[in-house]
């Protein structure tokens, strides 16, 4: 009894002794509350502020080391105290984006690049795009990250933002179902994807503080419809917030944006961490009481995060600036994606992921994302034997983007080898012309350099005449043209049109060729848009692979000898001239101020701040973005979207629709009319009947992809659209609004291409949001004459 007496008394000593003096509760899944109870306010702030990046600047650092794998991004903060492990954070969309060499390690630990974004979305095949990125997450799981910082699926506005070749359509229907099934793939791994820029980073001018002004229809239709689409799909870990503002405040400091919108309509709920140097105010320092910009905003976490912003935050809480339940609530964020990492579950990374598999997985991978956008009977090149490489670009082609969407592969496949893999002479004569004049052009210019932020300029195009020698020794001539897209630049419009030498080499080459009765091919080895109408004409046959990762000569190579069949179809409108896009004269190719030094944002952000299209960038076109506008305005175009041809033909039956109640099912049967194997794509696109509001003549709604065809196969393909997304957007409601009458679903191959139609009639229909995100300016948004 006695025992029990002072066993009694000591247990209430024990628990009465200040928390300090008590063992610290260790990290579970199930004890988040506890933890958070035993922090202190210094580890609460550090929690929320990242850690990882060597070297701090003003402007982001791309592939920075942490200590804890070389290259990666950042991390988040460990506190051992607590069991609270870091958790790694690495770029990006093409593949994980590591340093190849760690110290003392002789060990070399590459990655695979793959295909880039347009790429992906030109497959317009989901169930394609979670099996690269299943191998994708195996590298990021293997290597030891827990969240890849991707994807990237901000609208592509104009065709020439810097950002468009990671971003992967001008339609969010397309654009939130290819970065669904992407995310899927990734999480499928035991690792955690950042879906971003979120959201309207539709432009790299002045990116870390351009003001997007926006209607709220056009936020709700188009740049926020993706994201909704992807993360109600796929429930990614975290969201990454962008740099720019909205309507005149900073995306991750706005509590419309990330909480009212994101989290309370969307009921998303992981965490929200800024974009690296994004996000710099923590609080308000504008003095307002139990708010904290950042925190209150719902932006959980600074990413990289500095000293000051741990300061920051400790000092408004000890103010009463801010209410700590804010504060509570984003370490409760941290510590729930803590608990999912493999890190946390104590997995033993190998470092040594399959990456020849992986390689078999890009490659393959990349004829689904080629466009075949024309072809008079030339391809596939199954006769040919002897080719004529022309343009620089044929013997320095580019796997993708620059900046954090770059990849530190073990190699890049030239077209050279690709096509010498694929059984064909490439003449050795002009292999060692190009390889000269380039040795020649690196000699004196440097290094093409992909991780840099700023687009590097290519070499100019070799000046020399196409010989008749040239011509008799070969079968066909290919040329490849090439464009470099990157993070930090936007492209210009003398990058979307031809150079005069481009022009030059493209007339001699097709010239001499068609004298003798040769054929000529161009490839695209491009990341985005480029004027082809005034050129299309010229060439037998254009192929537009993009930049489809590290394997693009051996896929390139297969596509042209037939090896493999190309069945992407464009996923952005493709116009005559780049002044046709009505966003144009609200982007900043615009920009007449060559004055204008953008690098003194930081100095005299104030005068920045009233340029047009730097500063602030007034999104005139409203709801007319890409083949809504084009297909509603009846504006010519250079190719569709969604245009794309094969080696084979195919018929489509005609669709049927039946209600379902909250939701419509429409089917197709897709036949192979043609001679060879090959897949095709139904686009359902739908015509509303008329409202109070100015709606586009169709829209996208629905998508499928054949399996691979046999000639005279069938499939009948269904797909399903809920009713209300068949809504409009009324400001003056602040609500979704289907129209009562009879809607026309349109089945086609391309935009302009309809094969079939079926109707049906639907009730009214109304869901109400938040009136949130309004404009501060008054904006004049394009609509259709009366």
């Amino acid at each position: 009894m006695k025992i029990k007496a002072l066993l009694f008394s000591a247990l209430t000593a024990f628990a009465s002794l200040p928390a300090a003096a008590q063992p610290a509760p260790q990290l579970r899944a199930d004890n988040i509350d506890a933890v958070i109870a035993a922090m202190t306010l210094e580890e609460k702030a550090n929690l929320v502020v990242g850690d990882g990046m060597g070297g701090f600047s003003a402007r982001p650092v791309i592939g920075s080391s942490s200590s804890i794998v070389p290259g990666a991004a950042g991390t988040t903060k460990a506190i051992p105290r607590l069991g609270i492990p870091s958790v790694v954070l690495s770029d990006g969309p093409a593949g994980l984006r590591i340093n190849v060499d760690r110290p003392f390690d002789h060990n070399k630990y590459y990655a695979t690049h793959f295909p880039i974004g347009t790429s992906l979305a030109s497959s317009w095949n989901t169930a394609l795009v979670e099996d690269v990125t299943k191998a994708m997450g195996q590298e990021v799981r293997e290597y030891g990250v827990e969240v890849l910082l991707a994807p990237a699926l901000c609208l592509q506005r104009n065709p020439l933002c810097g950002r468009n070749f990671e971003y992967y359509s001008e339609d969010p229907v397309l654009s939130g179902n290819i970065a669904a099934a992407y995310v899927n793939g990734i999480q499928s791994q035991g690792v955690g994807t950042s879906v971003k820029h979120f959201a309207f980073n539709n432009q790299e001018t002045m990116r870390m503080g351009n003001d997007a002004r926006v209607s709220q229809r056009a936020a709700r239709e188009l740049y926020l419809k993706n994201f909704q689409i992807c993360i109600e799909k796929s429930h990614p870990w975290t969201i990454m917030s962008s740099y720019n503002r909205v309507n005149g405040v900073m995306t991750s400091e706005s509590h419309d944006l990330l909480t009212t919108i994101l989290r309370d309509e969307w009921g998303y709920k992981g965490l929200v961490m800024t974009d690296w140097f994004g996000g710099t105010d923590p609080v308000w320092r504008g003095g307002h009481t139990d708010r904290g910009a950042n925190i209150w905003a719902g932006n959980d976490l600074i990413e990289p995060g500095m000293d000051k912003d741990v300061k920051e935050i400790v000092d408004a809480v000890k103010s009463g600036k801010l209410d700590v339940k804010y504060l509570n609530q984003c370490v409760r964020n941290v510590l729930d994606l803590v608990v999912r990492t493999k890190r946390f579950a104590g997995y033993h990374y190998s470092n040594h992921p399959d990456l020849e598999a992986h390689a078999q997985v890009t490659r393959q991978a990349a004829a689904e994302g080629t466009v075949l956008l024309k072809n008079n009977g030339t391809l596939p090149l199954t006769s040919v034997r002897n080719v004529a490489l022309y343009g620089n670009a044929s013997y320095s082609l580019i796997a993708g983007g620059t900046g954090s969407g770059n990849v530190n592969r073990a190699y890049t496949i030239s077209l050279v080898e690709g096509l010498r893999n694929a059984g064909c002479h490439v003449d050795e004569t002009l292999t060692n012309r190009y390889a000269a004049y380039l040795e020649e052009w690196t000699r004196k210019h440097g290094k093409l350099n992909a991780n840099v932020l700023e687009v590097p300029k290519l070499p100019d195009e070799l000046e020399a005449e196409v010989t008749s020698e040239e011509v008799s020794n070969n079968d066909v001539a290919i040329i490849t043209l090439s464009r470099i897209s990157g993070e930090g630049q936007d492209r210009t419009a003398e990058n979307y049109n031809l150079s005069t030498q481009e022009k030059e080499l493209l007339h001699r080459v097709c010239t001499a060729y068609h004298q003798a009765g040769k054929k000529v091919v161009v490839v695209l080895n491009v990341g985005g848009v480029m004027e082809t109408a005034s050129w299309k004409d010229l060439p037998d046959a254009i192929l537009l692979p993009w930049q489809c990762g590290q394997e693009i000569g051996n896929s390139i190579g297969d596509l042209l000898m037939g090896k493999s069949t190309p069945s992407g179809k464009l996923p952005m409108t493709w116009p005559v001239s780049i002044n046709d896009d009505p966003s144009t004269k609200n982007f900043p190719s615009d920009v007449k101020d060559e004055s204008l030094d953008l690098s003194s944002m930081f100095k005299d952000a104030s005068k920045m701040a009233q340029v047009k299209n730097v500063g602030y960038t007034n999104y005139e076109e409203g709801i007319y973005v890409g083949y809504r506008y084009y297909d509603t305005f009846k504006k010519e175009v250079s190719y569709p979207f969604g245009f794309g041809l094969s080696y084979t033909t195919f018929s489509f039956g005609k669709p049927y629709v039946k209600d379902q109640g909250k939701s419509i099912s429409l089917s197709v049967t897709i036949t192979n009319t043609g001679k060879r194997p090959g897949k095709e794509v139904a686009q359902v696109y739908v015509t509303a009947p008329k409202g109070k509001e100015d709606k586009p003549a169709q829209e996208l709604k629905a998508f499928a992809k054949t399996r691979t065809l046999q000639p005279g196969e069938s499939q009948t393909l269904v797909m399903n659209i809920d009713k209300i997304d068949l809504a409009s957007f009324y400001e003056s409601k602040s609500a979704w609004v289907v129209d009562p009458g009879v809607y026309a679903f349109r089945v086609g191959s391309s935009s302009r291409n309809i094969k079939g139609n079926a109707t049906l009639a639907v009730k009214k229909q109304i869901k109400t949001v938040h009136n949130v995100l309004k404009p501060q300016v008054k904006l004049t948004s394009l609509k259709l004459a009366q």
